[in-house]
């Protein structure tokens, strides 16, 4: 096993801040920093608003650029792709936010993937579909290449993962990924698969 990865963690409340950093120490894979030397920095919030979405934002202007990995209370319709939009690596909601699942994200989010619940993902695709999020899908197609490796990532496997079982090199698959989000216009990875299955292309 490598090096710990620098972990920080961002709260709007110190006693979600104590609780986060509590499960957090439980994580032999982490270890804690403070969140502008962080790698990865864990926000943790009660409900996402307006402030919320701005510390996401915030944080991910820290010098270093930690990925975000968002826990929240609860989570309305839309918030999920309102925190993907405004740069979250991760979302978990904080009931399901165990030192195992929570070190899984983190861990994702430190190597540029992205994690997404299944139940989040649903809410995700019952979105309302806005063109200045996502580019015109309807007007796009996806080579037999690229459906394979979107498939792969909205099946939770990572780089290494996906490289293997397509035969592919990392950075291969890294590019395709790249050349989606950047053709259709979306953040991350999560918004990539979001966006895909709501247009019939996956």
């Amino acid at each position: 096993m490598g090096a710990p990865v620098p972990v920080g963690v961002v709260a709007l409340d110190p006693v979600l801040e104590a609780g986060t950093r509590s499960t957090l120490l439980a994580c032999p894979e982490l270890t804690l920093s403070e969140p502008g030397d962080a790698r990865v920095a864990v926000l943790t919030v009660d409900r996402l608003g307006p402030a919320e979405l701005d510390t996401v934002r915030l944080t991910r202007a820290y010098p270093q650029r930690p990925a975000v990995v968002l826990v929240a209370g609860a989570l309305a319709s839309g918030d999920a792709l309102h925190a993907l939009a405004a740069g979250a690596r991760g979302l978990l909601l904080r009931r399901e936010a165990d030192a195992s699942r929570l070190a899984h994200a983190v861990l994702a989010a430190a190597q540029d993937e992205c994690t997404l619940p299944t139940d989040l993902l649903e809410q995700v695709l019952q979105s309302p579909a806005d063109a200045r999020h996502g580019g015109d899908w309807a007007g796009g197609t996806l080579s037999d290449r690229e459906r394979s490796v979107l498939r792969l990532v909205a099946d939770g496997h990572e780089t290494a993962e996906i490289a293997q079982r397509l035969a592919y090199s990392p950075r291969t698959v890294t590019t395709v990924v790249h050349d989606i989000t950047q053709r259709f216009r979306l953040r991350n990875r999560a918004h990539a698969v979001a966006y895909a299955l709501r247009a019939g292309l996956l």
